[in-house]
């Protein structure tokens, strides 16, 4: 029986850009410049410059908005980790796990170095972006469960497959490029205790992973074909036992029903499940609900996601960290309530002390709703007690920039601008990377992003 990693890699083999639905291209295009905004974006943080400064030695690669070239596998974990850097990047509902922050900075970095061009860069994306989503349908909140970060594991064998595809290796290379990914996978979610900065790592990491694995899988080396279904393979270490396994997912209507046109792109610059709570404030804050005449806030949430965004319900209503505070739903709901947005600016240091804003978190409590539907959709529910004894309710039914709900061209391209412009790029400089993306598939060659290493 043709093992799966076999399955996936004939298939890759004859997966033409041309041939690829205009709704699927226009989706990666729209991953291509909100990626390109988020590098820019987190290029002077204090975290993206120790990535920076760990590079090793200079190379033919660009990571964007940077000086210099880098080694492929360099521009590869710093562009991996300025993407997912502040959690404003794409993500698949019901996962979650984060597609643009692992393989567009490995495709990236593959095509640049070898001299590929965009139609090589669009199949690259288009296999490793799908092979991504449909890694987290085989068993959705396993990986989670089991205590590991599933961007950081899925995206290994995700970057690995995006590189080979861009790269056109052999059907027996890509498989064992995939093999060979699944002793590279790695990233636990232990940075839930202290907000630290490993996290942000995980993209990065599986990046410059799938690139290894796809070089020393075109020089001979291999790796396991049962690397997805083998009785020690991928879900056998990475994901809780007692939920099921359909191993279908992977395969079937592949190249038919594309899963990665339904990536979500985010509204806000936090975690993506804290998302709906905060439209929900938003709305009462536009219904005319004031933050001093609050006495208490609760929140019906699924029983899934308490520890990663409730509890410690101390850290939560009052974060330690800028990072920290991202993965918060009372600090969202305050943020909402308070300011009606939460971009980039309203998750630093000094946003994150506001008395004000602490005040309000202190308030919002949960209540377990047995009945959510996490984690098929999000869902975001606020009930409001004011200090007359009147109450108010808000409920976001659904991600907004989900499936249900996406964002417009308009409000992709306006988020962009407002990233780039937020780390620093002359309005020529946003132009010209717009330009870049809406040709990049069509380009001989990526010697282009030369022009973005500023």
């Amino acid at each position: 029986m043709t093992a799966i990693a076999e399955r996936l890699a004939h298939w890759a083999a004859g997966l033409e850009g041309d041939a690829l639905p205009l709704q699927l291209r226009a989706t990666l295009r729209h991953l291509l410049l909100d990626a390109g905004g988020l590098m820019v974006a987190a290029r002077g943080s204090d975290y993206l410059l120790a990535c920076r400064d760990s590079a090793e030695a200079p190379g033919p690669c660009t990571a964007l908005g940077h000086p210099g070239g880098f080694t492929a596998a360099d521009a590869a974990l710093i562009s991996g980790v300025a993407v997912h850097g502040e959690d404003y990047d794409d993500t698949f509902e019901g996962t979650p796990v984060h597609v643009g922050a692992v393989v567009v900075p490995a495709a990236l970095a593959a095509a640049e170095r070898s001299g590929a061009g965009g139609a090589d860069l669009l199949r690259g994306l288009a296999a490793g972006g799908e092979l991504a989503c449909r890694m987290a349908l085989v068993a959705p909140t396993a990986i989670h469960r089991a205590g590991f970060h599933p961007t950081a594991v899925i995206g290994a064998l995700s970057a690995a497959y995006a590189v080979a595809t861009t790269l056109r290796l052999p059907p027996q290379q890509t498989a064992a490029a995939l093999g060979i990914a699944g002793s590279q996978a790695s990233g636990i979610i232990e940075y839930l205790a202290e907000g630290t900065s490993t996290k942000r790592l995980h993209p990065g990491w599986a990046a410059q992973s799938g690139l290894r694995a796809a070089a020393l899988a075109a020089h001979g080396f291999t790796g396991p074909r049962t690397v997805f279904e083998g009785e020690h393979g991928f879900y056998r270490a990475f994901a809780a036992p007692e939920i099921p396994r359909d191993f279908g997912r992977l395969t079937e209507g592949l190249g038919d029903d594309w899963q990665l046109e339904r990536l979500a792109f985010k509204p806000y610059a936090c975690g993506t499940m804290v998302q709906p709570f905060i439209d929900a404030a938003i709305a009462l804050r536009q219904d005319g609900v004031e933050p001093d005449d609050l006495a208490s806030i609760t929140a019906p949430t699924a029983e899934g996601i308490l520890h990663r965004l409730w509890e410690p319900l101390a850290e939560k209503r009052r974060p330690s960290t800028p990072y920290s505070a991202k993965f918060s739903v009372p600090f969202g709901i305050a943020l909402g309530l308070a300011e009606g947005r939460a971009g980039l600016a309203q998750f630093t240091s000094e946003a994150i002390a506001a008395p004000r804003l602490l005040a309000l978190a202190e308030k919002v409590g949960y209540e377990v709703n047995p009945q959510d539907p996490y984690p098929d959709n999000y869902v975001g529910e606020v009930r409001a007690t004011l200090r007359n004894g009147e109450t108010a309710t808000a409920r976001q039914p659904h991600l907004r920039g989900g499936r249900r709900e996406p964002l417009t061209d308009a409000e992709l391209l306006a988020k962009y601008r407002a990233n780039a412009a937020y780390g620093g790029w002359s309005e020529a400089q946003v132009r010209a990377y717009e330009d870049f993306c809406k040709t990049a598939f069509d380009l001989p060659s990526l010697a282009v992003l030369e022009q973005f290493r500023s």
